[in-house]
């Protein structure tokens, strides 16, 4: 094996690319060298490369065509457009009292039609137009090859009279290099279309303003603003997993369109986490997220002996634990599917009690009645719960509260009832006597005669001290 050989094998290996892909690579680059130094104007040239000896063959390589008598047509065209711009035609000019009849609709519409017919004819023309450089006439081929048919390639040998100069070396390097990185773009491309709405793992590389830039391994990936999900803290170096929502080519080869907020980030967690699952025994039956928050998976079994919520919740909540530690904390109620819709309406709304379930199949709308100490519970806070129940079900869902407004009415009779009562209370209170108002004077002297008593004790203590002084 020769070091060429080597070389192109080793190419192949860190760029991921295939052998023959990276030896027409070579070939395009010899063949831009040829053309650099050797090569005509009128030559289509390739080169074939044989990596083991080393050694290069040149041909010029043009397709049979028919014959095209219509370029002399076309000269004397040429010749004759340039006589008439010299010599114009004489044509009698419009008497300034003489005024342009109107064309008439027919007549306007001919020559539109007559404009497009010769429009297609020009272009028709233009497509057919013999190319030099890579057509030959098949007057011509015969002459080189008598079986020559339409559509046949001819390649005529060249030679190689020298080697190659500075100038076409560094014209063969910049193909290389070119052509190389062109393979590679679309080798990523084609090799990531492929996971177009799929669930992968990468590597937070670095954040660019609100984009967050995901190592994909051969390529980088990007996390838009929009498809993050809110609070959760994308350090680089922590591994994620992110579904892969779009891959489009750009000027600089593939961009691929990450997401975090999607429902299949949930359920591909799923999948990998719980063994049950790629396995056939547990069914993912329904998803609503709003991610970072709150999601609600409906779950079935086929299987009378397999709990399917106790499958994802694990031994004292270790995968259910593992699930939400991957999706940054986001909380997860896992519910049990259930064919009747009513009580899958039901099981949706969990945590809260149900006491009973009013469906309306026309509308596709559902009554639900709670007990009054679980209405807020069923709504949840700024309607999360029901609103999460309603996307996972796909019934529209109103809440009732029952005896709620029996209550109400009770409250505000007893509360008329109250009022009454309490002005009854004022009137019948007694009026203020003359004891009363005395009994007020002298509760009000008596701190003032305290006041005067611990005076005078005072200055009773202060006259023994200075006598025994």
């Amino acid at each position: 094996m020769s070091e060429i050989t080597n070389a192109i094998k080793q190419i192949c290996a860190e760029k991921g690319l295939e052998y023959v892909t990276v030896l027409e690579t070579i070939e395009s680059a010899l063949a831009a060298a040829y053309r650099k130094d050797f090569g005509s104007k009128n030559q289509n040239i390739k080169v074939g490369f044989d990596p083991e000896t080393s050694k290069i063959e040149v041909y010029d390589v043009k397709t049979v065509v028919e014959d095209q008598p219509e370029e002399k047509r076309e000269e004397n065209n040429e010749n004759a457009a340039e006589n008439n711009s010299q010599n114009p035609p004489l044509v009698p000019p419009l008497s300034r009292e003489r005024k342009a009849e109107p064309i008439s609709e027919k007549e306007e519409a001919g020559k539109t039609t007559g404009e497009e017919a010769a429009a297609e004819g020009e272009l028709a023309e233009e497509e057919k137009k013999f190319n030099p450089k890579t057509e030959m006439q098949i007057s011509d081929a015969k002459f080189i090859k008598k079986s020559a048919k339409i559509g046949d390639e001819i390649k005529l040998k060249l030679e190689v009279p020298g080697e190659f100069g500075r100038m076409a070396a560094q014209t063969a390097k910049q193909v290389i290099i070119q052509k190389l990185r062109e393979a590679e773009r679309d080798n990523i491309f084609s090799e990531f279309k492929t996971k177009e709405n799929e669930v992968i793992s990468g590597v937070v590389q670095r954040r660019e303003g609100g984009i967050v830039i995901v190592d994909l391994g051969k390529a980088a990936g990007i996390l838009p603003y929009e498809e993050q999900i809110r609070g959760e803290d994308y350090r680089p170096g922590g591994r994620i997993k992110v579904y892969v929502k779009e891959v489009r080519q750009g000027p600089r080869g593939a961009e691929i369109i990450l997401s975090r907020v999607s429902d299949e980030v949930l359920k591909r967690v799923f999948y990998l986490e719980i063994p049950e699952i790629p396995n056939g025994l547990v069914e993912i039956r329904a998803v609503a997220r709003e991610a970072g928050s709150r999601s609600k998976i409906a779950v079935w079994s086929e299987a009378d002996n397999v709990d399917p919520i106790g499958s994802c919740v694990g031994q004292r909540g270790s995968r259910i634990q593992t699930i939400i530690h991957e999706l940054g904390g986001e909380k997860i109620d896992i519910i049990e599917y259930d064919a009747d819709p009513a009580k899958f309406i039901a099981n949706a709304l969990s945590p809260a009690k149900v006491l009973s379930v009013d469906l309306n199949e026309a509308e596709k709308k559902a009554t639900v009645k709670v007990s009054p100490d679980q209405f807020s519970l069923a709504i949840g806070r700024e309607g999360q719960n029901v609103r999460l129940a309603a996307r996972l079900t796909g019934w529209k869902i109103d809440i009732a509260g029952e005896g709620m407004e029996k209550k109400e009415e009770a409250a505000e009779v007893s509360a008329e009832e109250e009022k009454p009562a309490e002005s009854g209370a004022e009137e019948n209170k007694p009026e203020a006597t003359e004891e009363t108002v005395e009994t007020k004077e002298e509760t009000a002297e008596e701190p003032e005669k305290k006041e005067k008593k611990t005076r005078s004790r005072k200055k009773k203590a202060e006259a023994e001290k200075k006598e025994e002084k």
